[in-house]
C-alpha cells in the first residue's frame, strides 16, 4: 500500500521504512520471493543450506564430541580494550548485551554463533552447558549471568577453557565467531602486569591457529600506531587471514580532505596493500542515556552516514567498497561462504578419518569386553601370554619392521649397567672385566676402536642383538685372569704334609681351583646378567610386532590372534602385567638354571683338567675327498684318531716330569708350576669361550623358548588383579557407549554432508 520493504546489506534481515510498509495478506518470505529473482534465490538458499549444515556439523562433532583439531574455519576478534570490539560484535547480533560486569573484562574466550532465522519473531539465546556438552535456551539476561560469572570466577587469572553462547534471530548476520579477552595497554600493580601477560599468552595461541581468521579491531586515526595489530603480524605476517577493522571513524571525518581520503583510507603508507581493511563507525550514544532507536536501525543508519560522507570527500568506488557497517558486513558474509565451502573437502575428509577410526575402536572395545568377561578372562590372559610367547621365536628369529627397542651397544651396556646400579646390593659380576679399565666408558671405547664388535653403533633389537650380545660377552670372558701371582707358600701349603703321597699334577689342579675358578664363574655371572637383561627388554618388541601384523604384507602367515591379543595386551593393564610379570619371572628362573648349569660345568671342569685338555680327534681337510667309510676303514680309523689326542698329554706329562722335586729347588719347580697353571687354564678359558654362545643357547634360549608358553599357561588371577579386571572392564564399558554414540553422529554428520553435495550437484545441473 505505498510501502517497501528494505533488504539490509549483510544480514539478510528486512525493516519496515514506515508503518505503512507491511503488504496484506503476503507474508514475508512471500515478499522477498517477488523482489528477488529466481537465481539469487536460489544462490541464497544454497548458502543458508550450506550454512546450516557445517553448523549442525561443527555443533555435533566439534562440540558435542569435543574434537579439538577438526578442520572447521572460524573468526576470532582481538583487540585492545576500548577500541570498540564488543560493540562491533554487538551490531553483528543486531542486539545490545553486555555479558561482562566489572573492571577487569573478559578472561577467557567467548565462543558466539549468530544464526540467521528469518521466521525468528524474537531472538533466542543459549548457553553450552560444559558437564552435559548440550545447548540450554536460557532468558537473555540468565544468559548474560552465567557468562559473566564464567569469566569472572576466574578473578586475576585466564583460562583457555571457552564459554559458548548461541544467538538466533532475524537480526543477526550467519557467523561464528571467537571473542578473545582485550588486551590491557595498562597495569596498575603486578597483578594487573600479571593478567596482562596472560591475556597475551592466551590470544596468542589462538593467532598462531591456522584454522582461524583473525578481525582485528583498531580506532581510526594514525595507521603507524596500532598496537593490536602488531601482534597480529607476529602470526601471521603476510596478512592472509587477517581483516583490519578501523572503529570509531565518525571521530575522523574533520580531519579527512577530498585530496588525501583515498591515501587514509589505504593506511597512509603504514598499511600493507594486501591486508584486507575497513573503516567504519559502530551504533553509540552517551553513556548512561539508552539507545535512541533499535540497534538495527542504528547500524543501518551510521553505515549510510560514512558512505554518504566519504563519498562526497570523493573516494573512489574501490575504496568506499572498504567502508560502512554494511560493506564490511556483505564481506564477512561472501567470506565466510567462502571458508565453509573450501571447508567442505577436509571436513569430509576427516569425518571419514573418525568414522574409520572410531570404527575400529569400537571393534576393539567389542571385542576386550566379549574376551573379558568374567567366565572367559583367565583364559584369555592364558591365551593373551601364549601367543606372546610364541611371537618371542619370531622376533629372535628377526624382524625388519621392529623399531622398537632398538639400541647401539654402547647404549646398550650403559643401560644394563645403570639398572644394576639402581638395584644396588651386592653383585656376582664386576662392571668391567678386568682391573686395567678404570670405568664402563673405557671398557665401551676399546670395544668399539680396538676390539671392534660387528654392528657396534647400529641400532637393532631381536635377534640381531642377541647375535652382537654373544660377540661381547665372549669378550668380555676372554679377559678372565688368574686371580693372584702363584707364590711359594701356596705351592708348600697344595703339597700339604706328605711329599711323597701329592703329585704336582694335584698341586696344579688344587692351585687352579683356588685362582682361577672364582674368577671364572664371575665372568659366567655377567653372561648370565647380560642375557637376561636382552629378554627383558624385548617385551616391547614382541607386542609391537603383534600390532604390527594388521595389515603388513605378512599378515597372512601369522595367526590371527596375534594382532587381537596385542590390543588385549596393550589396552588392559591387568593382561599386560600378568603377562610382563610371568615372563620376567620366567627369564630370571632361567638365569639360576644356566648359572647352575654352567657352575656345574666348571666345577668339572676344574676338578679334573687334565680330561678337559684332550684335543679335537676331527680334521678338517679342503682337499681331502670326502666319502662314505667301509666297516675296516671305520675300524682302521678309531685307533688313529682316540691316539692323536694324546700329544697334549704327552707335552703336559713332559712339563709336569720337569718340575724338580728337591726342596732346595722350589723357586725353579714354583715358576714352572707357574707356567703350567697359565697354560692349563689358558687352554680352560680358551675353550670355555669358543662354547660361551652353544653354552647361552644350550642353557638359556632353548629352554626359555620351550618352557615359557608352558609357565603362560599356569598363570592364575589373584584377588587384586580381578579388582583391577572389574575396574578395567566398567571403565570399557563407559568407553564403548561413548564411542557408539560418537560414531553415530560422525555417521549421521556425513550422511549429512553427503547428501548436501548431492543435491547441490543436482542443482548446479
Amino acid at each position: 500500500q505505498g510501502g517497501r520493504w528494505r533488504v539490509l546489506p549483510g544480514c539478510g534481515c528486512r525493516l519496515r521504512a514506515s508503518p505503512r510498509a507491511r503488504l496484506p495478506g503476503r507474508s514475508r518470505q512471500s515478499a522477498r520471493a517477488g523482489a528477488l529473482p529466481r537465481a539469487r534465490r536460489a544462490a541464497m538458499s544454497m548458502k543458508t543450506a550450506l550454512l546450516d549444515v557445517l553448523s549442525e556439523v561443527k555443533t555435533r562433532v566439534q562440540d558435542k564430541l569435543g574434537i579439538v583439531d577438526f578442520p572447521m574455519p572460524q573468526f576470532i576478534i582481538v583487540g585492545s580494550q576500548s577500541v570498540g570490539k564488543s560493540r562491533l560484535i554487538e551490531t553483528l547480533a543486531g542486539e545490545q548485551f553486555n555479558f561482562i560486569s566489572g573492571t577487569l573484562g573478559s578472561r577467557r574466550p567467548t565462543i558466539l554463533e549468530f544464526r540467521n532465522v528469518e521466521a525468528a519473531e524474537e531472538s533466542v539465546w543459549s548457553v553450552l552447558d560444559e558437564r552435559t556438552n548440550k545447548w540450554l535456551t536460557k532468558p537473555t539476561p540468565e544468559v548474560m549471568k552465567i557468562v559473566g560469572e564464567a569469566h569472572n570466577s576466574l578473578g586475576m587469572s585466564v583460562s583457555a577453557v571457552p564459554v559458548h553462547v548461541r544467538i538466533e534471530s532475524k537480526l543477526c548476520v550467519d557467523l561464528q565467531i571467537v571473542d578473545l579477552p582485550g588486551y590491557r595497554s595498562y597495569a596498575a600493580d603486578d597483578n594487573g602486569r600479571i593478567l596482562a601477560q596472560k591475556i597475551e599468552e592466551l590470544n596468542g595461541a589462538f593467532l598462531f591457529d591456522q584454522r582461524n581468521v583473525i578481525l582485528c579491531v583498531e580506532e581510526a586515526g594514525d595507521a603507524a600506531n596500532l598496537s593490536s595489530l602488531r601482534r597480529v603480524s607476529e602470526a601471521d605476517p603476510q596478512y592472509k587471514r587477517t581483516i583490519l577493522i578501523r572503529s570509531k571513524l565518525d571521530k575522523y571525518y574533520g580531519d579527512l580532505e577530498p585530496k588525501t581520503v583515498n591515501k587514509w583510507l589505504d593506511g597512509m603508507g603504514d598499511l600493507p596493500k594486501n591486508l584486507q581493511k575497513f573503516a567504519l563507525t559502530l551504533p553509540h550514544w552517551s553513556d548512561g542515556a539508552p539507545p535512541p532507536a533499535p540497534l538495527s536501525e542504528l547500524r543501518d543508519e551510521t553505515s549510510k552516514t560514512d558512505s554518504n560522507k566519504l563519498a562526497a570527500l570523493g573516494a573512489t568506488r574501490t575504496h568506499m567498497d572498504k567502508v560502512g557497517f554494511n560493506n564490511f558486513a556483505r564481506h564477512m558474509e561472501r567470506r565466510t561462504e567462502l571458508m565453509f565451502a573450501e571447508a567442505m573437502g577436509p571436513v569430509l575428509t576427516k569425518l571419514r578419518d573418525l568414522e574409520s577410526a572410531m570404527s575400529l575402536r569400537e571393534e576393539e572395545l567389542g571385542d576386550e569386553l566379549e574376551q573379558s568377561e568374567p567366565a572367559r578372562m583367565l583364559a584369555t590372559i592364558r591365551a593373551c601370554g601364549m601367543s606372546f610367547a610364541n611371537c618371542l621365536s619370531h622376533v629372535m628369529e628377526g624382524v625388519i619392521r621392529s623399531d622398537v627397542n632398538r639400541v647401539s651397544l654402547d647404549v646398550e651396556l650403559r643401560d644394563f649397567h645403570r639398572y644394576h646400579q639402581t638395584l644396588g646390593g651386592s653383585r656376582m659380576f664386576e662392571p668391567c672385566p678386568h682391573e686395567m679399565f678404570q670405568n664402563v666408558e673405557e671398557y665401551i671405547k676399546r670395544l668399539r676402536n680396538d676390539i671392534r664388535v660387528p654392528m657396534f653403533d647400529v641400532e637393532v633389537n631381536g635377534g640381531a642383538q642377541f647375535k652382537r650380545l654373544m660377540y661381547e660377552v665372549e669378550t668380555y670372558l676372554r679377559f678372565s685372569e688368574m686371580g693372584t701371582e702363584i707364590k711359594s707358600a701356596n705351592v708348600l701349603q697344595a703339597f700339604g704334609i706328605s711329599m711323597g703321597s701329592v703329585t704336582w699334577a694335584d698341586v696344579v689342579v688344587k692351585l687352579l681351583n683356588h685362582d682361577c675358578h672364582m674368577p671364572m664363574q664371575h665372568h659366567v655371572a655377567y653372561v648370565g646378567e647380560r642375557v637376561k637383561w636382552f629378554f627383558m627388554k624385548q617385551k616391547e618388541p614382541i607386542v609391537h610386532f603383534m600390532k604390527s601384523l594388521r595389515g603388513s604384507p605378512d599378515e597372512k602367515i601369522y595367526s590371527v590372534l596375534y594382532t587381537k591379543h596385542a590390543a588385549l595386551i596393550e589396552e588392559n593393564p591387568t593382561i599386560k602385567k600378568m603377562v610382563f610379570e610371568t615372563f620376567d619371572a620366567v627369564v630370571d628362573r632361567q638365569l639360576q638354571y644356566f648359572l647352575t648349569l654352567f657352575r656345574n660345568t666348571l666345577q668339572a671342569t676344574f676338578s679334573n683338567p687334565w680330561v678337559f685338555l684332550k684335543k679335537n680327534t676331527a680334521k678338517w681337510n679342503d682337499e681331502d675327498e670326502v666319502v662314505l667309510s667301509s666297516l675296516e676303514e671305520t675300524i682302521n680309523r678309531i685307533p688313529k684318531e682316540v691316539g692323536s689326542r694324546s700329544a697334549l698329554e704327552r707335552s703336559v706329562a713332559k712339563l709336569l716330569s720337569d718340575i724338580p722335586m728337591e726342596p732346595h729347588k722350589l723357586d725353579e719347580a714354583v715358576d714352572r708350576i707357574q707356567v703350567l697353571a697359565l697354560k692349563v687354564y689358558a687352554h680352560i678359558r680358551s675353550r670355555i669361550c669358543d662354547q660361551v654362545e652353544l653354552f647361552c643357547e644350550s642353557f638359556f634360549k632353548l629352554p626359555l623358548l620351550r618352557r615359557l608358553e608352558e609357565d603362560m599357561n599356569k598363570m592364575e588371577l589373584s584377588e587384586v588383579d580381578m579388582q583391577g579386571h572389574r575396574a578395567r572392564r566398567a571403565k570399557l564399558e563407559k568407553e564403548k557407549k561413548a564411542i557408539s554414540y560418537g560414531l553415530k553422529e560422525v555417521q549421521d554428520c556425513l550422511r549429512i554432508l553427503t547428501n548436501f553435495q548431492v543435491k547441490s550437484m543436482a542443482q548446479k545441473v
